[in-house]
């Protein structure tokens, strides 16, 4: 007898777990069926855009200016990486701009010299040319002369190529210079958006390649709900259509919001929504954006993958059930 009696103990827990199980089926059914026809309802996690802070170069990570938790501001600087092999680099890309703009000078300087020497050269010339028409000089010391600034041309030539090269090394130094600079500046960190910081993925002291992640910031404006309706439903949703957001544990809190995409096509719904006979329609994919007045007087609700569900209003003259009306719920 004493061993039969866990047994019953045993089989009168099944039974009260599937009796309980069925009393929280037959709830929910009944709570869905208290909605109007104009209403849908479905099943949903809150998100948010997330922005991933990565390092456009690989180097070590010298300073993280940011903690989980904190809210950050648009540009501003939230990790920095070491930049004493740039700061070397910069140093002598420096000095190779100004010896190339000291060679620019000497170009310069010789293309004067030259200049004068092919005056000198021509001059001498057309005395050769007057002296050689009245027999006072031969015809080679004319030819002499004549090869002379032909001689001082070409040279010329030479020193304003030379003064051309230099001009070109001056400006590969300077954009040289101007890279090391771009790379200095993307070696300081800033945030794309205004938001939250969600994760912290590196500290001080890591050698990091490029893009490599350092922090990962969330928009706490920018917060949605995705969910699954079925073509009956998902054919009256229009974009701009007015919703209503419950989350889970916070059921006194009716969240508004309106829905800002629908799918322009079915698909299967993921593994994680209803089971596994839900999971085999074809539905359709709607985005529900929260109001971001709401969110940013509640920042608290701002938490990625809290589950909810999402009401959304089909026909835009069916009035909200009480228990959803914003109104009354907020008294």
């Amino acid at each position: 007898m004493s061993s039969q009696h866990p047994k019953k103990w045993i089989t009168r827990i099944i039974v009260l777990a599937v009796v309980m199980i069925g009393i929280g089926l037959v709830l929910q059914l009944l709570q869905t069926s208290k909605l109007p026809e104009g209403i849908a309802s479905g099943n949903g996690r809150i998100e948010a855009t997330e922005v991933d802070i990565t390092t456009k170069y690989g180097g070590r990570l010298a300073a993280v200016l940011s903690r989980e938790g904190d809210m950050v501001d648009l540009n501003q600087a939230l990790a920095r990486i070491d930049t004493k092999e740039l700061d070397a680099q910069l140093r002598r890309a420096e000095a190779e701009v100004r010896r190339a703009q000291q060679e620019r000078n000497v170009a310069i300087a010789v293309i004067a010299q030259r200049k004068s020497e092919l005056s000198l050269a021509q001059k001498d010339m057309e005395r050769s040319k007057g002296l050689y028409e009245n027999d006072s000089i031969s015809l080679e010391q004319l030819q002499r002369d004549e090869t002379a600034v032909e001689t001082a041309v070409a040279t010329l030539a030479v020193a304003r190529a030379q003064l051309s090269n230099a001009e070109a090394a001056i400006e590969a130094a300077v954009a040289n210079t101007e890279l090391i600079k771009s790379r200095q500046d993307d070696s300081l960190l800033k945030a794309p958006i205004k938001g939250r910081v969600l994760y912290r993925l590196a500290e001080p002291g890591e050698v990091l390649p490029a893009g490599g992640k350092v922090l990962t910031i969330f928009d706490p404006t920018d917060i949605y709900m995705t969910l699954f309706l079925p073509t009956r439903q998902a054919a009256r949703v229009a974009v701009g259509a007015e919703a209503r957001v419950v989350l889970e544990g916070l059921a006194a809190v009716i969240i508004p919001a309106r829905v800002s995409f629908v799918a322009p096509r079915a698909q299967f719904t993921p593994k994680e929504v209803e089971t596994r006979t839900e999971r085999e329609k074809l539905m359709f994919r709607i985005k529900i954006q929260l109001d971001v007045d709401f969110i940013r007087q509640h920042p608290a609700l701002a938490k990625s993958g809290i589950p909810g569900v999402a009401y959304i209003r089909l026909d835009a003259d069916t009035a909200w059930p009480v228990s959803l009306q914003l109104a009354e719920r907020s008294q």
